[in-house]
């Protein structure tokens, strides 16, 4: 059985790491205020930037632009990884780096070459630990995220996709869906497919009364349009990735430090009645010794 001393430095030891993972609880719980509310007043902008950017690609053939070219042999595959640079955050960034993997093995055995830009340390580490190429590396970045750092990302994958380089460019990251829940997310960033099918289906569907389609007209023309659309939509897709994987690292540290912290609590409890059992058994055979010794004095 430990010594009272023992028990004694455990349980100290323990409430300082308590005290630790409180205060990470809560300087996690302050960060997740303002990355929650920077996704949730940009995901209306993103998705209404890909309304638009559908109804304008469905004017125009599969060859206006670049972006909207599928490669005829498909031969290498980039994929932007977003993690966060720090951890302590449960299985977050595993997960992430796990669907990465996953994706990249998938690719690897469609006879494909994978590469990886990374954003975030996590990312990079696991990313220079196996065997696949490494275009570029934002670590440390996580903290102060701007839009400037998802158009330097972007532009690299679509200035390799526009030089046939890479043939399909990818996006997986963190999206915050709830407090409790932030699963990673596989997101084909290029070619950007042209929803003809989708277009085809509304035209199949009889109008209903008083919802007549829209027809807009555009100045200056789709193509042109498109030339500047196309681009700005990987950045803003890439942005999105960064912010929801901002929201999901908090998230995640919050409820990982909460349950260190619940964790502290049952251990500093199993600790004290250790201590008290010892100090008992210490008492008592004090006490033996005590009526022992009186006992041989009357003898």
């Amino acid at each position: 059985m430990p010594s009272l001393k023992d028990v004694k430095m455990k349980i100290v030891g323990v409430g300082k790491t308590k005290q630790i993972t409180k205060a990470m609880n809560m300087v996690a719980s302050a960060k997740l205020r303002g990355a929650q509310s920077r996704i949730e007043r940009f995901r209306p902008y993103a998705s209404k930037y890909h309304d638009v950017l559908a109804e304008l690609s469905r004017k125009v053939e599969g060859s206006a632009h670049p972006l909207l070219t599928e490669h005829e042999e498909k031969k290498s595959c980039a994929i932007i990884m977003v993690t966060s640079d720090r951890g302590l955050c449960g299985s977050f960034n595993g997960n992430i780096i796990s669907a990465a993997m996953k994706l990249a093995k998938e690719k690897a055995g469609a006879g494909m070459q994978v590469s990886f830009a990374c954003v975030g340390r996590k990312g990079r580490d696991a990313v220079r630990a196996s065997t696949y190429e490494t275009i570029s590396a934002y670590a440390d970045r996580m903290g102060s995220i701007d839009f400037a750092l998802a158009s330097t990302v972007a532009q690299e994958v679509i200035n390799g996709y526009e030089a046939m380089t890479y043939d399909e460019v990818w996006l997986v990251y963190g999206e915050f869906v709830s407090m409790g829940h932030q699963p990673p997310r596989t997101l084909c960033l290029l070619p950007l497919a042209t929803p003809e099918a989708a277009s085809s289906e509304e035209a199949a569907e009889p109008a209903e009364a008083g919802k007549a389609r829209c027809e807009y007209l555009y100045e200056p023309d789709e193509e042109k349009l498109l030339a500047e659309l196309l681009p700005r939509y990987v950045k803003v897709q890439v942005y999105r990735g960064l912010l929801d994987t901002s929201a999901s690292e908090h998230a995640a540290r919050m409820a990982a430090m909460d349950n260190a912290t619940r964790n502290c609590n049952e251990m500093i409890g199993m600790l004290t009645l250790l201590y008290n059992k010892t100090r008992q058994a210490s008492i008592t055979s004090e006490l033996i010794d005590i009526v022992g010794g009186a006992e041989a004095l009357n003898g």
